[in-house]
């Protein structure tokens, strides 16, 4: 946090495995974004997460051998766009300074030729731990 409930944020997210595109090709889509947050406090144990941000997607699609002159031989070619995002949570401390945070963020990815929406949807759970709550 930067002042009071107002902060900086950054993430980096990949698909754990790949996914085929067009049902024969696999690939596997890198996204990361820098993001501005505000977090207010809403009881002793409660506290809400909003945040909006940029940043980028890069598709991975592989069993394409490419060479680039900088990092030489690669199994992937990439399709890079820039996004930006909105999202929120609520972080609830369990035990001490341990939470569980259920989040919700939307991407907005633009000229994103390879599928049919711009749109992207993740949500999950964390469970954290905060240092100098």
């Amino acid at each position: 946090m930067v002042h009071h409930r107002l902060g900086i944020e950054g993430d980096l997210f990949w698909r754990a495995s790949q996914n085929l595109y067009g049902g024969y090709e696999p690939y596997r889509p890198i996204f990361y974004s820098f993001n501005a947050i505000w977090a207010p406090q809403l009881t002793k144990n409660l506290t809400a997460e909003v945040l909006a941000g940029i940043g980028g997607e890069d598709l991975r699609f592989y069993g394409i051998q490419n060479y680039n002159p900088l990092s030489g031989f690669t199994n992937y070619t990439s399709s890079n766009h820039f996004l930006g995002d909105i999202g929120g949570g609520i972080r609830a401390y369990i035990w001490h300074s341990a939470f569980l945070r259920p989040e919700v963020r939307l991407y907005l990815i633009n000229n994103n030729a390879e599928f049919s929406s711009g749109r992207v949807l993740r949500y999950g759970v964390t469970l954290g731990y905060s240092f100098g709550r």
